[in-house]
C-alpha cells in the first residue's frame, strides 16, 4: 500500500486528463477508552477502536463503494459514559454484531486496495481531524498487525482544509456537525456513526473548492524518523515543514545544526538569522531571517515529545510580512520583559537569603 501525493493539473489543462487515476479513502473511526479515567488505561491503547466506516471515491470525488463494521471489543469490557452518549450502542451489540480487530482491519486494508489492469489503483486517505490514522496504527500495533503504510504516511486533513478555506486558517478544531451546516447539507442520518460521519466528510470534500488545497497534505506523526537520512522536509505552496528524528533531551535537539538552520523553501538559501531561535513558553521556538531574493522569512519550532522518550522537532518555515514581523518583534520583547523580572525575582531572593545568613550570624 503506497498512499501518493496528488499531482494538480497543469495550468489550462484539465485535472481529470493530467492526475493519476486514484481512489479516496474517507474514512472515520469510533472508538472507546478506559470508563474508569487515566488508572484504568491499558498502556499502548489509550483508545480502542469499536467501528470503523468509510466510503470510496474515485478523482471525481464520486462515491464508488462504502465499507462499515463494528470492532469486537477485547480491551475495554465497559463503554466509556461519553461513548455510549454519543454513538448509541451498546456492549452487548459490539461483542455480538462485531468482530475482532485483526479481522476487521485486514478486510478494510483490502477493501481500500483496487487494481485495474494488473495496476494498483493508488488509495489516499482522508479523514476530519488528525487522529484516526494514528489510532488505527496504534491498535495494529497492538494486536499484532501489520503495518502496511508507507513512511512518511501523507493524507488529508478536510478539517484543516477546511479552515485554510473558510475559517481563515483557524488553529480551532472545528466540528464536523457545524461544517456539515455551513456548507448547506442535509443531515439526514445521525453523527458519531463511522460510515455517516465517513460519508458527511466525503461530502463536505466534494462541496469545497478541493483543487485549490490539495497541495496542503498532512503528516501523519504515528511513525517519526529514526535516524538523519530519514528525517522529512516537504514544501506546500507557502511554506516548508521539517520532521527530525529523536532526540534524547530538547537542548541536543535544539543543538543539532539541521534543526537550527534557516533554508528558504523558494530558492533553498542558507538565510543569515535577522533575530535568533528564541522562546515565550519553552515549547515553541521563534526565528527571523532574510532571503535576498524572497524577503524576510520566520521560523518556527515545536519540541514534541516522543511517544517512546526523549522529543522530536516540527520546524516550518514561511515567508513573513511586516505584521508577521511586528508580531515576533513583540514576542522577543515579551521574551525580554519575562527573562528581566525573572532575573529581577532572582536577585531579591538572593538578597532574603544574604539578610538571612547574616543575621543568624550576628545572634
Amino acid at each position: 500500500m503506497n498512499p501518493a501525493g496528488i499531482p494538480a493539473a497543469a495550468p489550462g489543462g484539465s485535472a481529470e486528463k493530467t492526475r493519476p487515476e486514484i481512489r479516496y479513502i474517507v474514512f472515520d473511526l469510533e472508538w472507546n477508552q478506559s470508563s474508569g479515567g487515566r488508572d484504568g488505561e491499558v498502556p499502548g491503547m489509550p483508545f480502542e477502536i469499536i467501528e470503523i466506516g468509510a466510503v470510496k471515491l474515485d478523482q471525481n470525488l464520486r462515491e464508488i463503494g462504502e465499507f462499515t463494521r463494528f470492532v469486537r471489543p477485547a480491551v475495554y469490557q465497559k463503554l466509556h459514559f461519553k461513548v455510549l452518549e454519543i454513538m448509541q450502542v451498546g456492549m452487548e451489540e459490539l461483542k455480538t454484531r462485531g468482530e475482532p480487530f485483526p479481522e476487521v482491519c485486514r478486510e478494510f486494508l483490502e477493501w481500500c486496495l483496487e487494481k485495474k489492469e494488473g495496476e494498483e489503483i493508488q488509495p489516499v486517505f482522508c479523514t476530519w481531524g488528525s487522529m484516526d490514522l494514528t489510532e488505527l496504527q496504534r491498535n495494529m500495533a497492538y494486536h499484532g498487525v501489520e503495518n502496511p503504510f508507507p513512511s512518511p504516511l501523507l493524507y488529508y486533513d478536510i478539517q484543516k482544509l477546511y479552515n485554510l478555506l473558510y475559517e481563515n486558517n483557524s488553529k480551532n478544531k472545528l466540528p464536523l456537525e457545524r461544517a456539515v451546516e455551513e456548507t448547506g447539507l442535509q443531515a439526514t442520518d445521525p453523527f458519531h456513526r463511522a460510515l455517516d460521519d465517513a460519508r458527511y466528510t466525503a461530502e463536505v470534500m466534494e462541496h469545497i473548492d478541493f483543487d485549490s488545497v490539495r497541495a496542503y497534505l498532512s503528516l501523519d506523526y504515528y511513525r517519526l524518523p529514526e535516524k538523519r537520512s530519514e528525517e522529512i522536509y516537504l514544501v506546500f505552496p507557502n511554506y516548508s515543514k521539517y520532521v527530525s528524528r529523536c532526540f534524547e533531551t530538547r537542548e541536543e535537539a535544539l543543538g543539532d545544526k539541521t534543526v537550527s538552520d534557516m533554508i528558504c523553501w523558494r530558492c533553498n538559501r542558507m538565510l543569515h538569522k535577522k533575530i535568533r531561535w528564541f522562546t515565550v513558553n519553552q515549547r515553541n521556538y521563534y526565528c527571523l531571517a532574510v532571503c535576498p531574493e524572497h524577503g524576510p522569512m520566520r521560523g518556527k519550532i515545536r519540541v514534541r515529545h516522543a511517544p517512546a522518550g526523549g522529543v522530536y522537532i516540527v520546524k516550518t518555515i514561511k515567508a513573513a510580512d511586516d505584521a508577521a514581523v511586528e508580531k515576533l518583534l513583540e514576542r522577543r520583547e515579551e521574551m525580554g520583559e519575562r527573562r528581566k523580572r525573572k532575573n529581577r525575582q532572582t536577585h531579591l531572593e538572593e538578597k532574603r537569603k544574604r539578610r538571612r545568613r547574616s543575621g543568624a550570624e550576628e545572634g
